[in-house]
């Protein structure tokens, strides 16, 4: 295949591959219908030709250049024996009168569940199917049909609806829907606290519903995001407890921190014994991208008197930050020398000072000034042994490090 030489006008202008289903644009270019069409979706401040870079509306006609498509196609049976695949003949594109069809269908009692059946297949089957289906309110349908089987306590074809929710997400036109809709979240909630082996609920609709719940809190408008009650953070934590999936450990992770900074949540999430459940959590040994994720949310939560409290409170919580020092990634470096400097200034005491001895977090901000870490990192390390240089400095495990002028006081 690589000893082929392609005609130059079989291949796309955007992807250098060999054009499956070539359309042509308003501008008189030919490209691949997929390419030219996620060209057009992502563009921000209005979409120009690639080639030209005259103006390409959005809405603008894909006329099928049929002919070229059949010589690509032949081209490529002549040339099968030297590896190159065949090109099947593309469907035609469906009408949007086929997707507001589904969409109506999905209000039938006894048709929603062929019509879900029908839109995700659709929008798994290309990005065309999942612009008509944002074009013709699908989003808005299936946020509708959630809070009805919220309402109705009803979960059939629930976690279909969700995945093709998922699927199709588009952030301008779901925001309208979702920034203030408080229904909606609780929706996702209640998914949330299904027992996964007393409700006949598979793992994969709380997977699901987090990562919509992730992001719809990142288009959430600040209304949404400062009044989240006690029991959308009593329903987060439950679920890191149940360690149900990677993917779902990761998406609530996510919408705590997203939703931290906002109002009284902080306290709400301490509230809800998230600092107990993420040292319980990371004592497990995760992956690095949720450790990463549990540092970063720990670091916020020790921002506050009880969450350090709480932090303290747990045996292991010293022993863990420490251990992970220098053995996860710098990220995790940062935050952790973050924590442990929150705790030795804001709740040190005289057991807490030689727990830290004791466990290794001193050796361990010992280690960070003589290991290859950033030079802010270092200086962070210095500060807390300086602040307690009193209280350690006479351990002889530490004692060569401790008697140097870098970490006496000045």
């Amino acid at each position: 295949m690589d000893d082929i030489e392609i005609p130059e006008y079989y291949l796309c202008p955007i992807s250098l591959q060999i054009m499956k289903d070539p359309v042509t644009t308003v501008t008189g270019i030919t490209y691949d219908r997929e390419s030219i069409e996620q060209w057009l979706k992502t563009a921000k401040n209005g979409s120009t030709c690639p080639v030209t870079k005259q103006p390409l509306p959005k809405d603008s006609d894909l006329t099928p250049n049929h002919m070229l498509r059949r010589l690509i196609q032949a081209w490529c049976t002549s040339n099968a024996k030297n590896g190159v695949s065949p090109i099947p003949t593309p469907k035609s594109p469906l009408s949007k009168n086929y997707f507001l069809k589904l969409v109506k269908d999905l209000e039938i009692h006894t048709l929603f569940i062929q019509a879900l059946n029908k839109m995700e297949a659709l929008a798994l089957e290309n990005e065309r199917n999942r612009m008509c289906m944002v074009d013709v309110g699908v989003d808005k349908a299936l946020v509708s049909f959630i809070l009805r089987c919220y309402k109705e306590r009803k979960t059939i074809g629930l976690e279909q609806a969700l995945r093709i929710l998922d699927v199709t997400w588009d952030l301008e036109a779901i925001k309208v829907h979702v920034k203030d809709n408080r229904d909606f979240v609780d929706s996702l909630i209640w998914v949330s606290g299904f027992d996964v082996d007393n409700d006949n609920i598979d793992v994969n609709i709380k997977t699901q519903s987090m990562s919509v719940l992730k992001k719809t809190m990142q288009v959430g408008s600040t209304d949404l995001l400062e009044r989240l009650s006690h029991d959308f953070f009593r329903g987060i934590v439950k679920l890191l407890k149940e360690k149900i999936s990677q993917k779902a450990l990761k998406s609530a992770l996510l919408v705590l921190l997203e939703v931290c900074p906002w109002g009284r949540n902080r306290m709400k999430i301490v509230e809800a014994k998230a600092v107990f459940e993420l040292i319980e959590l990371e004592l497990g040994k995760p992956e690095k991208n949720i450790t990463e994720l549990i540092f970063n949310l720990l670091a916020e939560l020790c921002c506050c008197a009880d969450g350090r409290d709480q932090f303290l409170k747990h045996a292991g919580s010293i022993a863990m930050i420490s251990k992970r020092i220098l053995r996860v990634s710098p990220a995790t470096d940062d935050r952790a020398v973050h924590i442990l400097g929150l705790v030795s200034k804001f709740s040190a005491n005289d057991q807490l000072l030689l727990e830290m001895l004791r466990v290794g977090a001193v050796s361990k901000l010992c280690m960070v000034i003589q290991a290859n870490c950033a030079a802010y990192l270092k200086q962070k390390a210095r500060g807390i042994l300086r602040l307690h240089s009193k209280v350690w400095n006479n351990s002889p495990c530490i004692h060569v490090y401790l008697l140097t002028r870098d970490f006496l006081p000045k």
